[in-house]
């Protein structure tokens, strides 16, 4: 259990970005599986819809105070973010893909970093109507009950979710893991691994601030460990807010799962 109560700014921070994320999803199901405008954004192919505009500005209009930094997937990219103490790490639909699909594995993810690690959470899949929440220090919760990361070292029978090339590979390794669907939403996939729903996961090597801080901060609280493969916490709000192959997994089970993870990826292709 947490030693001392968070301070009242987290407090106040954690049930302004609940009520906001909770609206944000509102307004995504007005769109969901229904008459949407989207294109495609960028040199890339990568999807976005209204909805994922008509979100973002919501969670600018409601997250930040005076002197908060922010940065989303859908806002031009700010450099005074990297003077600022605290910042505001949004995706305002993450698994934007899914959500055009009119498929339920998409969520909204957004936290607040100080000092580059995040301090307040939540992931919201409006789908499902499933709001994870986390304080740091404080535990994790999805609609207010706790949850953990599963335990154990063994890793025969973990259910393991990511790149499919990557699961192949090592799966390939040990063929006891059990390779578990995709899912879309990266933060959700990681969420996943917070409730126990999956034993872990690998993010392949270009996923961003906004997909991780809220996701990463869920896994800590509940038990978890969410790193790269040298083993390290991510550092969020640096001039390129792009991370290398990751983890998240079980305290018990991370240091086994790395070594997989390591050795795979020292595989010629």
């Amino acid at each position: 259990m947490p030693a001392s109560k968070p301070a009242a700014s987290h407090e106040a921070d954690r049930e302004r970005l609940a009520a906001a994320v909770r609206e944000g999803g509102a307004i995504a199901l007005k769109f969901f599986r229904g008459a949407l405008k989207s294109w495609t954004k960028g040199a890339g192919d990568s999807p976005v819809s209204e909805a994922d505009i008509a979100v973002n500005e919501l969670l600018h209009l409601n997250l930040p105070l005076p002197g908060d930094g922010w940065l989303s997937e859908e806002s031009e990219n700010d450099p005074a973010r990297l003077n600022a103490r605290r910042i505001w790490v949004v995706d305002p639909i993450d698994g934007t893909r899914a959500y055009i699909a009119g498929r339920e594995d998409w969520s909204i993810s957004a936290a607040l970093v100080e000092d580059g690690r995040p301090v307040v959470a939540a992931v919201f899949a409006p789908a499902t109507d499933e709001m994870f929440l986390a304080s740091a220090g404080q535990g994790a919760t999805r609609n207010g009950v706790p949850i953990g990361a599963s335990a154990g070292r063994n890793l025969d029978g973990v259910r393991l979710a990511g790149p499919k090339r990557v699961l192949d590979r090592i799966a390939s390794r040990a063929p006891g893991l059990v390779v578990m669907p995709r899912i879309h939403s990266l933060a959700l996939r990681v969420v996943r691994v917070a409730d126990g729903t999956i034993d872990a996961t690998i993010a392949g090597g270009n996923a961003h601030d906004w997909d991780l801080a809220a996701a990463d901060l869920l896994v800590h609280e509940a038990g978890g460990l969410m790193t790269s493969l040298d083993g390290r916490p991510l550092v969020y709000n640096r001039p390129d807010p792009i991370h290398s192959l990751l983890l998240a997994a079980g305290r018990e089970r991370h240091a086994a799962l790395i070594e997989l993870v390591r050795a795979q990826a020292n595989e010629p292709a």
